[in-house]
């Protein structure tokens, strides 16, 4: 599987087998959060064996199970980037985790904070956490929109690395599913924009990395 395939076959995951993660795959999944912390200036950290973060009545609210491992990503409260790099950076680790045969959710609000294993500095700020671990199932492919809805130009006017770009950003994980984003072509660059909301910087930095990922073009 590559990365394109991991766009379209990953699907949000929140009941896990109580399977431990295997140690090379575990290796490989560090490895990666290594080198995403290193090139987004964020501190992530992968925390096994867990089961007080989620057990919390917020948990129970998002129908988690044996959800004992997860990515906790951390920024600066003052770097205006570090939602929407936690958002790129941290779908990268979601797309190589499904690559590894591993199942993930991504978490905004229903864990508990104050049981993150994480430690905060001053002036830091959790951002959101990743479930991962083994799956009971693949999960669900979530209800997209339109195109016509996120994009103004006609599907048969886009070029193809655009077209591809765009259905994979379709298929990108967002809070509550809400996908409020726009794309657009200025010239030969594609342009992603939110319309603003909770969590909308995050989930711009995932649709932007699933957009390059699927097209082979960066996007500002």
């Amino acid at each position: 599987m590559d990365m394109q395939e991991a766009i379209l076959a990953r699907h949000s995951v929140r009941q896990f087998k109580e399977d431990p993660i295997e140690d090379d795959v575990k290796e490989k999944l560090e490895s990666v959060i290594v080198e995403c912390a290193e090139q987004s200036g964020l501190r992530m950290q992968l925390i096994l064996d867990d089961p007080e973060c989620f057990d919390t009545l917020l948990g129970r609210y998002g129908k988690f199970k044996n959800a004992v491992n997860y990515v906790a990503i951390v920024g600066k409260k003052d770097d205006d980037m570090a939602d929407e790099h936690c958002g790129y950076y941290g779908e990268r680790i979601v797309l190589e985790a499904q690559m590894l045969g591993l199942n993930t959710c991504w978490v905004g609000g229903t864990y508990g904070k104050g049981k993150c294993k994480i430690d905060k500095e001053a002036g830091e700020k959790i951002i959101c956490v990743i479930a991962v671990g083994y799956g009971e199932n693949v999960g669900n492919p979530h209800k997209s929109k339109p195109v016509s809805k996120v994009c103004d130009i006609e599907p048969n006017a886009m070029p193809v690395w655009f077209r591809n770009g765009v259905r994979a950003a379709l298929l990108a994980p967002t809070a509550l599913n809400q996908q409020k984003f726009r794309i657009t072509l200025e010239g030969s660059e594609a342009v992603i924009t939110t319309k603003g909301g909770p969590f909308t910087k995050v989930d711009l930095g995932i649709v932007k990395h699933d957009f390059e990922a699927a097209s082979g073009h960066e996007c500002r």
